[in-house]
């Protein structure tokens, strides 16, 4: 398990700088500067610009220095922010955005692995159809398109709940909905292919011969081994749910890293760019290792499987 482990977060650290290396690098082959968009200034201004934020060194002089802050977890000045660094910029919007990923995942986790488990259980009737069938929609409905749906019917036709700002718990609701939607309706479909499988293994109909209270069989038996493919699944999932929440943000107004992002990508705010985009892709790599562990130890023998075809 140890080795596993290791390997794991050495493949994480690879990951991460290529990461790095490629963002840099693309971003500043893109046309245009974080300084084109400003007014009519002298050259002699834009020139004391780009020294001051060192755009006129080497690219790989720019490179080699901004790894070397990232090293000290230092993501240097917003170029569009005068005197706030992209760290405070972080450190303003992530808190909402964390706690909207909070509250989408545990929508989906309940909704989705409910519905899983309840299908499951009952297959190829309708205590199965309906929850399949609600799971396909809520797959192929965007969030960009199911927000302003929510939004019209439970705002402004109903009245029932705020469509903008981040002031309550009233006003979470519906992004929350929003943006955990379609990962509840992957994890109902996840939930219900493991249960199925769990429920056809022998350990479970020798549990039913015993006389097992078939409660006991689902939620004490089966219930362990048809988790592993939702446990799979929740690293990249609640990493996508911070990604995914740019949208959700926009439609909803509300004030999380998504806007910081946004807007660094339309002004080629270099540095803001490379913090947010670190900033995920560590998350990401990171949910993805836990994943992978918790996984291991619900079922050991994976690890073993994992060294058997290195």
């Amino acid at each position: 398990m140890l080795k596993y482990t290791l390997k794991r977060i050495a493949e994480a650290f690879v990951v991460l700088f290529f990461v790095v290396t490629f963002t840099f690098f693309f971003i500043r082959l893109a046309p245009g500067g974080p300084f084109d968009t400003e007014k009519a200034v002298s050259e002699q201004v834009l020139k004391n610009l780009n020294e001051r934020y060192h755009l006129n060194d080497p690219i790989y002089v720019q490179y080699f220095d901004y790894v070397t802050s990232l090293a000290q977890l230092d993501f240097g000045p917003s170029f569009k922010y005068p005197n706030r660094t992209v760290n405070e910029l972080i450190g303003t919007g992530l808190p909402v955005t964390l706690e909207l990923g909070i509250y989408a995942i545990l929508f989906a986790l309940l909704i989705g692995v409910s519905a899983g488990v309840f299908a499951g259980v009952r297959p190829n009737t309708w205590s199965d159809y309906i929850p399949m069938s609600l799971s396909m929609a809520g797959i192929c409905l965007p969030s960009v398109l199911l927000g302003p749906i929510l939004a019209l019917i439970f705002g402004i036709w109903l009245e029932l709940l705020p469509v903008s700002g981040w002031d309550g718990f009233s006003y979470k609701i519906l992004p929350a909905i929003t943006l955990g939607a379609a990962y509840a309706a992957y994890l109902a479909r996840l939930s219900r292919s493991g249960m199925l499988e769990t429920m056809n293994q022998d350990y479970i109909r020798t549990a039913r011969a015993k006389g097992v209270p078939e409660k006991q069989v689902v939620f004490k038996h089966a219930l362990k081994g048809a988790i592993i493919p939702v446990v799979s699944y929740l690293g990249p999932a609640i990493a996508g749910l911070l990604g995914g929440s740019f949208v959700v943000e926009t439609v909803f107004n509300i004030p999380g890293l998504g806007r910081f992002y946004v807007q660094a990508a339309f002004n080629r705010d270099y540095t803001m760019i490379m913090g947010t985009t670190v900033l995920f892709a560590t998350f990401l790599v990171f949910m993805n290792l836990v994943s992978d562990i918790l996984v291991v130890k619900l079922n050991p023998k994976l690890s073993f499987d994992e060294g058997a075809k290195a």
